[in-house]
């Protein structure tokens, strides 16, 4: 495993960690993988590319007692989700070593009361979508208060326009959720929450994409470490 794809899945893990606590979950933490089971989704994190027979049997498990959501995240490529029913869709993890960008073109702030943390979680809630998981509960506030954990948002007009949650461990910063409200995109909302985070974290970055924001996230320097599986029951 590359030190990139080291530092992507130790923040992964991080994140993970924190909305279990956070969201009163389950955390099941194994050699292999690391899992949140909450009554709306079972979240599952692979940690290591060699999962052994026990912990894959456990998974297994885990998937078939599921009365929910089910995701699969595998950046090593060792799960075969197909095997437990799960259907899966690719996302490139990217990561961009330290090096300067412009200032954003909006105003950016870091999130540093409850009132603007419910502000910019009611942003991605409503731009990203994050479904099953109601205001309140997508990101609970109790996230601010773990080390390493914060939140950003994009004004335009006196209006909250964007966000995103930062997670610095491991000497690296993981950009999750980055949002526009649909209103508001093609503007150039993401580009400076973007410049804003690399800005107030100079060093690695990383970051999962979806389709939509991968040109973006390459003209900032992201690069591509791996194809993650991304298994689930949904349809």
């Amino acid at each position: 495993m590359s030190a990139s794809l080291q530092l992507a899945v130790r923040n992964a893990a991080a994140l993970t960690t924190g909305l279990a606590r956070t969201r009163g979950h389950d955390l099941i933490s194994r050699p292999a993988f690391l899992a949140m089971s909450g009554p709306t989704l079972l979240r599952v994190l692979a940690v290591r590319p060699d999962p052994d027979p026990d912990d894959f049997a456990e998974l297994e498990l885990l998937v078939k007692r599921a009365e929910a959501r089910v995701v699969v995240e595998d950046s090593f490529g060792t799960i075969d989700g197909a095997a437990l029913g799960l259907t899966a869709r690719y996302l490139p993890v990217m990561i961009r070593p330290p090096a300067p960008v412009p200032p954003p073109a909006l105003e950016v702030r870091p999130v540093r009361t409850a009132e603007e943390w419910a502000v910019a979680e009611q942003v991605v809630v409503d731009g990203f979508p994050m479904s099953g998981f109601p205001t309140g509960n997508a990101l609970p506030v109790a996230l601010g208060d773990r080390e390493g954990f914060r939140m950003h948002t994009a004004w335009c007009d006196g209006v909250a326009v964007g966000a995103c949650l930062t997670v610095v461990e491991d000497d690296a910063a993981g950009v999750y959720w980055v949002t526009t409200l649909p209103e508001h995109r093609s503007r150039g909302v993401g580009r400076a929450l973007m410049h804003a985070v690399i800005t107030e974290f100079p060093v690695p970055m990383t970051l999962t994409a979806a389709k939509a924001g991968l040109p973006l996230y390459e003209s900032l320097g992201f690069s591509v470490v791996t194809q993650a599986a991304w298994w689930s029951n949904a349809d």
